[in-house]
């Protein structure tokens, strides 16, 4: 597979240019966003550079202090990878191709895969998105493998691993990082099993990446996960951090911890312990016995979404916002349009929250399990709502998940079939509170 860095300026070029960087970080800040600069193709890459040059390069930002941090904390061997990996190869020359061959096929080729290398898992949380998996499956290396292969081949070269937890799995994780030095794979996990000798293995690769679950503090993230947990997501950070490992937080909002989640005590927290990004997802209602009084309500939900507005602008962290992002993306990413995701049993599914599929990766590549009709359905209707901050067809539009599912013939895949109906039935009442709160926000905040 051809480095996409040396289609540009080549590999070596880039990681002296990093290693030149760290050096003076703050020094040598524009030089690094002149090479960015040089190398965005698309207009809205230039665009985004742009705004985040502003940013970067006031000595009083927020923005300002993550990137020298990042710069001069992190192992020199994960700075240069992630250079070409992530910037060059997966965002300034991946996306681009990708959007040149999804012409040429007549479906969407996403920026990243989401994989579970297996579901099997130590922990046992509430409201886990696999928790109704069968937590007997696992993908083989050689499956594992050919998939990553198959995906640089359509230039993707951003892989995340969830589960199940993916570090019962750990030796093939690194395995596979090391067969694939062109692609960055970011690793969600509980934490549990994160141990120096596995840290130090992970710097050597350079291009293996965390995000580490938390729900909050130690008695909120306990209450979800299993008592002693939050100590050991403390511990592996400390561990990450001392061998200069890139990692961030997972976090799901929830009920009983929305304002926790976002407080400023809390993200101070993790700044201090190293974290560099995070990203907020909201709990979503999956498999047969849901509970829908779980989630956060329409008010929380708007609440957060403000306090993450917040957070961005004076804390040195990287946050996500995945469903109140939708106006940033475009709406829904999934099903194929930006990501998707593979379960352990192989079934591909639009989304780790959408347990329904038409097709198993052991029965076709990557490319012709693009092109499923569950994922046709998808990109047919997206966006699902003309406002964005409405972007998820399961929570926000449930009736355009079961239109979905139903025009597709699609599978339930979990242990327990659910009905896709039911589903839209349960969650109407929430999606159309929501739908009254979001159109609040758009009408008074970007019109």
């Amino acid at each position: 597979m051809i480095n996409q860095a040396k289609k540009f300026v080549g590999e070596k070029a880039v990681t002296q240019a990093t290693r030149y960087i760290s050096k003076d970080p703050e020094k040598n800040l524009g030089k690094a966003i002149s090479l960015a600069e040089k190398l965005a193709v698309r207009e809205d890459h230039k665009k985004q550079i742009a705004t985040v040059k502003t940013y970067l390069l006031d000595p009083e930002s927020n923005w300002h202090e993550l990137y020298v941090r990042t710069m001069t904390e992190s192992n020199q061997n994960v700075r240069e990878r992630l250079a070409v990996d992530f910037v060059i190869n997966a965002v300034l020359a991946g996306i681009p191709r990708q959007y040149e061959l999804a012409e040429k096929l007549g479906y969407s080729i996403p920026w990243a895969i989401l994989i579970d290398p297996t579901d099997r898992c130590n922990l046992r949380c509430t409201g886990c998105w696999a928790g109704e998996y069968t937590k007997k499956n696992d993908l083989e290396y050689e499956l594992l493998d050919r998939i990553i292969r198959e995906g640089e081949e359509l230039n993707i070269f951003f892989y995340v691993f969830s589960g199940g937890e993916p570090l019962v799995r750990k030796d093939d994780l690194l395995k596979l990082a090391n067969s694939h030095p062109n692609s960055i794979f970011h690793v969600f996990t509980n934490g549990t099993l994160i141990d120096d000798e596995f840290a130090k293995a992970c710097a050597k690769a350079g291009n293996i990446t965390f995000a580490i679950s938390i729900e909050g503090f130690e008695e909120t993230t306990d209450f979800r996960r299993g008592a002693g947990t939050f100590q050991k997501v403390m511990q592996a950070a400390d561990v990450l951090k001392e061998h200069g490992l890139i990692f961030g937080f997972s976090g799901t909002y929830h009920r009983k911890n929305a304002e926790e989640v976002t407080s400023d005590e809390f993200i101070d927290l993790l700044v201090d312990k190293g974290f560099r990004f995070g990203w907020y997802f909201t709990y979503v209602p999956v498999g047969s016995d849901t509970d829908l009084d779980f989630m956060a309500t329409p008010e929380q939900r708007a609440d957060v979404y403000w306090r993450i507005q917040h957070l961005r602008e004076t804390k040195p962290i990287f946050l996500a916002d995945f469903w109140n992002d939708g106006v940033t993306t475009g709406g829904c990413i999934a099903g194929g349009r930006r990501y998707f995701h593979i379960n352990a049993a192989g079934d591909v599914e639009p989304c780790a929250f959408i347990h329904y599929a038409t097709c198993n990766i052991r029965d076709m590549s990557v490319k012709e399990a693009l092109g499923n009709q569950l994922f046709l359905e998808y990109q047919k209707r997206q966006p699902f709502n003309n406002n964005h901050m409405r972007p998820c067809p399961l929570i926000d539009n449930p009736d355009s998940l079961a239109a979905c599912v139903n025009e597709s013939c699609a599978y339930s895949t979990q242990n327990k079939s659910v009905d896709v109906n039911q589903i839209a039935q349960n969650l109407a009442d929430y999606a159309n509170a929501w739908g009254e709160k979001a159109d609040q926000i758009v009408n008074e905040h970007f019109k």
